[in-house]
């Protein structure tokens, strides 16, 4: 069914909960790190401390919550639209958690490293409840190769809209200066963001509507349960047997690394390497806004390639220009500024809008899932669960990272200088710039020696027979 000027309901409905959650994380990942470290002045080791425990909550709360998902009788989980009407609320309160702090933090206060903890640990495990549930939707709304497209352009479009969030917080707050603005600005983010969830909870349809809730493991068939370790293990090690399940983490691995690295850093990255003589303030916010805003631009143009060649190779060319872009700016150095500044939003750009067609080659994983192991209905969240279980860790090692490497280079100093003087710093400053050049250079590479053996490259063709 289609509205009066054509448009699908049921894809306009599941592309709310991307609307919502782009408002939300875009902010969320490009502000915190700053956040914490400019503003709170929290020591690098409670810093560290706070991204292990995220690193092991993060993994292990999606394929928790991909089994309670697949498995639960209770009525929050038993369909994934009930996960996102009744998880948007919580997810929207815990958003606002970072940017309010508990007291006036002085420096090395025990107090931020926990606010940190309970901050990132909070809005993950709410995040991972409705997005996994949203992620199972997009497998479940149909196996057709041009339904999850059409589902792909709305997402795009959302995410469009919703990137902008980044772009308005920037011009509203002067890039997070005036946090009185800020603040008041996240509020009502949270607030438009439960909306447009809650709008798919309430209006989204699959094909499985009407599953039953069943159990796939023997085990589980007796008095064991349904949540029976032995069924948790036995699922997870028929998913992680595939071939091409594991090609796919491998790569998904890298690209979340990625993915983390600009979204945690581009921003402190520019502020440092780029003079404010020559990009302002507010154009550094519109550069800023357009790594975020730029992907689904360029997914949206790409649909006649995805339809034409597939997302394969669509996502294996984008590592081979990620690669040669760090190599040239590499080579041409880092005084470039205007070059520069192109380099990180446009790599930016192509990291966040190859990332965003990874529910295609994973919504064919489940299908090929499905009618191997003869089930009743597919192991969705599950799926996407386990491969979060082997990806998400790198959203906590790439700031780990990357801090640790900035602070031997004098970072922390810098950050207790009211007006430094750049010549101070060249070594952090050359410490930056082979950080944007060679990081993506070596991620780039061991993502097309891992994505290259991927053996589903055809499904946008026989999808249509």
């Amino acid at each position: 069914m289609k509205f009066v000027w054509g448009i699908h309901p049921n894809a306009l409905a599941y592309s709310m909960t991307t609307l919502g959650a782009g408002m939300m994380n875009s902010i969320f990942n490009f502000y915190y790190v700053k956040l914490f470290l400019n503003r709170y002045k929290i020591s690098e080791g409670a810093f560290n401390q706070a991204q292990v425990v995220f690193m092991i909550w993060n993994a292990i709360n999606d394929p928790l919550f991909g089994y309670i998902q697949d498995n639960s009788r209770l009525r929050c989980c038993a369909r994934r639209q009930f996960s996102i009407l009744y998880g948007a609320p919580l997810y929207g309160l815990a958003f606002l958690l970072p940017w309010f702090p508990w007291k006036q933090y002085e420096d090395g206060d025990w107090l931020c490293g926990f606010h940190l903890i309970v901050a990132l640990c909070a809005f993950d495990g709410l995040l991972t409840f409705v997005l996994l549930a949203q992620c199972a939707l997009f497998a479940e709304t149909s196996t057709r190769h041009e339904s999850r497209l059409q589902l792909i352009k709305y997402n795009q479009v959302a995410t469009l809209i919703g990137a902008t969030s980044i772009l308005f917080c920037g011009l509203v707050s002067d890039n997070m200066e005036n946090f009185a603005y800020f603040q008041a600005f996240t509020v009502l983010i949270a607030a438009l963001a439960t909306a447009c969830m809650c709008c798919t909870g309430k209006y989204s349809t699959s094909q499985y509507e009407q599953r039953e809730i069943h159990v796939e493991s023997a085990n589980v068939e007796n008095s064991e349960g349904a949540f029976s370790l032995a069924s948790v293990v036995s699922l997870t090690k028929q998913i992680m047997t595939e071939k091409n399940f594991l090609f796919f983490v491998t790569m998904n691995f890298f690209q979340v690394f990625h993915l983390a690295f600009y979204s945690n850093f581009m921003i402190i990255f520019a502020d440092n390497l780029i003079p404010t003589d020559v990009l302002s303030s507010s154009v550094r916010s519109i550069m800023y806004g357009a790594g975020f805003i730029c992907p689904q631009c360029l997914v949206l143009l790409s649909h006649a390639s995805l339809k034409k060649f597939g997302y394969y190779r669509v996502i294996l060319f984008s590592f081979y220009y990620e690669g040669v872009a760090a190599a040239v700016m590499f080579f041409l150095g880092q005084e470039h500024y205007y070059l520069l500044a192109f380099y990180l939003t446009t790599n930016m750009v192509i990291v966040q809008a190859s990332f965003s067609l990874f529910n295609l080659p994973l919504a064919d994983i489940v299908d090929a899932d499905l009618v191997k192991h003869k089930r009743r209905s597919p192991l969705s969240s599950m799926i996407f669960g386990t491969n979060a279980l082997f990806t998400k860790p790198a959203q906590s090692l790439a700031p780990m990272l990357v801090v640790k490497v900035l602070n031997q280079f004098g970072y922390r100093n810098l950050n207790n200088v009211d007006h430094p003087d750049a010549r101070t710093f060249l070594d952090l400053h050359d410490a930056m710039f082979n950080l944007i050049c060679l990081v993506p250079l070596c991620i780039a590479v061991m993502q097309v020696l891992t994505w290259t053996p991927f053996s589903i490259q055809n499904s946008h063709v026989t999808a249509v027979h």
